[in-house]
């Protein structure tokens, strides 16, 4: 077995990490996994007992699995104290799109299915354990599969957090309609981010998600006036489809860094990109059905 390492476990503290798992097999070799990779590590068997150990003793991380007797895993992360609340993450053989939201909803970090591969497990742990908190500063204002819509910071690591879970609830998605809407979704969202926002983490960014038989559209608003689109000079989409490149001399001369196709691409990966009339909000549409004919 592949093991991940913490960095000097020896002249270090060790990370400490909760085990939330009511099969007895799956509790013991989690524990063991995480013990040869040099993190000390406590188990509960059920929700209520990994509750009363989270009052009592402090964690750095939480791997919590949802079906617990007593208390469900996302029942007890609800009732989890807010000072000193530990990073968490949710492993489950529910994978399904309402449970990975209701623990995005919960502050988990990240939901991961069962099986999972050791080596994989590993890199997310450390991962986590590595990287500030990020899912405690997203709203979930709808955890509707149908109608997701979130609030969060304009700052880039949160909205790869949001991508990662939207990517994770899209999963049934055939590849050649997931991969280019979310691809699309993202150039658009850290345009939001980085043009609308201005990186500015005190204000909000808002993404609703809808899903029906026959589309998947997103809706984006960023905390910006908008724009006049007939004045991005430094942006490809104001330049003619022979000429896509004439941009990139505005960009150096302005001191923007290379780029300037975010619009340009997402118009070419999804059926539908429309901006209210301000430009503060875009919607982008990809058909999982052909429309219906007028």
């Amino acid at each position: 077995m592949n093991n991940i390492q913490i960095d000097d476990p020896a002249s270090a503290k060790k990370s400490s990490i909760l085990v939330v798992e009511d099969v007895p097999d799956e509790r013991v070799g989690l524990c063991r996994l995480l013990e040869h990779s040099g993190f000390s590590v406590r188990s509960a068997a059920d929700g209520l007992e990994a509750l009363q150990q989270v009052r009592s003793e402090s964690f750095d991380l939480l791997l919590v699995d949802v079906g617990l007797p007593r208390m469900s895993g996302l029942e007890m992360l609800s009732r989890l104290p807010d000072r000193s609340r530990p990073k968490v993450l949710v492993i489950t053989a529910d994978h399904t799109a309402r449970t990975v939201l209701e623990a995005l909803r919960e502050h988990a970090e990240k939901c991961i299915e069962k099986p999972v591969e050791p080596k994989q497990l590993l890199q997310v742990v450390k991962t986590a354990m590595e990287s500030p908190p990020i899912a405690g500063k997203i709203r979930v204002l709808s955890a509707d599969p149908r109608f997701v819509e979130l609030s969060f910071p304009c700052d880039p690591q949160v909205a790869g957090c949001i991508t990662d879970y939207l990517s994770e609830i899209e999963a049934d998605l055939p590849a050649n309609v997931r991969q280019p809407a979310e691809l699309a979704f993202r150039e658009m969202l850290m345009n939001a981010i980085e043009w609308g926002g201005h990186l500015d983490r005190s204000s909000d960014v808002q993404v609703t998600v809808l899903r029906t038989e026959a589309l998947l559209l997103y809706r984006i608003a960023d905390p910006g006036t908008g724009f006049d689109p007939s004045k991005l000079e430094h942006a490809a989409v104001n330049y003619p489809p022979d000429d896509p490149i004439s941009h990139t001399e505005v960009r150096e001369k302005s001191g923007l860094r290379p780029g300037g196709f975010g619009i340009l691409l997402a118009r070419s990966l999804v059926d539908e990109l429309i901006y209210n009339e301000a430009h503060n909000e875009v919607v982008l549409v990809k058909f999982l059905k052909p429309p219906r004919a007028a």
